[in-house]
């Protein structure tokens, strides 16, 4: 079963991000450390959350594995990338494991 993890840093009025470090530095260092066992990775960028309103996450990446082995040494590959993650955002990430359905 295919699974996908989801990373999605929530944003306010005070947390900040850094998109140009995300994408140049960090994403690479996801390549770097997980992608080995990535089949794709999709990275979307907050523009609003509705009409007239502020988008409620900075970013979302999605990245899909072809089972949970998969997922597992992703994941325990995954502590330089996490010790990263206060280099571009103070925002506390959300994580979403799932399965993917369609």
């Amino acid at each position: 079963m295919a699974l996908s993890l989801q990373v999605i840093y929530p944003a306010t009025d005070d947390t900040r991000f850094d998109m140009a470090y995300y994408l140049a530095t960090h994403m690479p260092l996801v390549a770097e450390h997980m992608g080995p066992h990535i089949d794709s990775t999709l990275v979307t960028r907050g523009l609003a959350g509705g009409s007239d309103t502020p988008p409620p996450f900075h970013a979302v990446a999605t990245m899909t594995f072809a089972d949970k082995r998969a997922l597992d040494a992703a994941l325990d590959a995954a502590a330089p990338v996490i010790a990263d993650i206060a280099n571009f955002t103070d925002s506390q990430p959300h994580i979403l494991v799932g399965e993917v359905v369609g």
